[in-house]
């Protein structure tokens, strides 16, 4: 009977270990800072992501913004590694399909930003002041 027990309260460690991994891995930054530490000069200054406000409140899907991409698909999911945009984005300039880091932010972000805008849903998409904070 004492084996049994064991066994089970094993079995509900190791569940609860499992789970609150998969938990930790499913949080995310409430804000991102995307700053121009990058650029030789940050013209406009940082910009003060709401990351949790997009991916929560607004409902935007993880692959929207992070991509990975193979024979031009994006093949990024929730879970996988997050890297930063500057990784791949050289902040100088453009090579092939990867953007420069300004204009793979400025697609990104303002692109989306008008087609909402469009959908009837308020979001800066005119003036730098929206985003950048001087």
């Amino acid at each position: 009977m004492r084996k049994g027990w064991f066994l089970t309260i094993m079995l509900v460690c190791a569940g609860m270990l499992i789970t609150s991994g998969i938990l930790t891995a499913a949080d995310f930054p409430e804000e991102i800072v995307i700053d121009g530490k990058a650029y030789k000069k940050d013209m406009k200054g940082p910009v003060n992501f709401a990351h949790s406000k997009h991916a929560t409140d607004y409902g935007f899907e993880c692959s929207e913004c992070h991509h990975r991409y193979e024979n031009g698909e994006n093949i990024w999911n929730a879970g996988d590694e997050v890297k930063k945009c500057a990784e791949c984005h050289d902040a100088a300039k453009s090579e092939g399909n990867v953007k420069k880091l300004m204009t793979a932010y400025h697609n990104n972000c303002k692109n989306c930003h008008k087609e909402k805008n469009k959908e009837g849903k308020n979001a800066p998409d005119k003036k730098c002041e929206g985003c950048h904070q001087k």
